[in-house]
């Protein structure tokens, strides 16, 4: 099966800790913690991704670069990049599979997206100014 996102929004919305929006062509889901993560499908990919911090709230950017590096490994699903965003860079968690991917994958996806990110603030937030 290829997903669409009307099909991904109807299996988010099965679940009663997302509170799934459609927003032109994503959808943004938060969780019961006050997470926010947009989704979208881009070729043959489903892309999920949250905001973790503004750039400019990093005190050493080169100290929480290195620190990102090496331990990456401990989140599962989860990579940590850097994105524009209008005018400003961002820390960001996102993760990507397949738009043939099974629907308990993409549910999986979304969930663990959503513990890492609370993992990824607890365990940078010395970073911030």
């Amino acid at each position: 099966m290829s997903w669409d996102l009307q099909s991904i929004e109807a299996l988010l919305t099965e679940y009663d800790d997302f509170v799934v929006t459609r927003e032109e062509n994503c959808l943004l889901i938060a969780n019961q913690d006050g997470i926010d993560a947009w989704l979208a499908i881009s070729g043959e990919q489903i892309l999920v991704e949250s905001l973790l911090f503004a750039a400019s709230q990093v005190s050493d950017k080169a100290a929480l670069d290195h620190d990102i590096l090496s331990t990456h490994m401990l989140f599962p699903l989860t990579t940590v990049g850097i994105s524009n965003v209008g005018d400003d860079e961002y820390y960001t968690a996102f993760g990507a599979l397949s738009a043939q991917s099974k629907a308990q994958s993409i549910v999986i996806e979304v969930e663990t997206l959503f513990q890492n990110v609370a993992s990824f603030l607890d365990a940078y937030e010395t970073y911030l100014k």
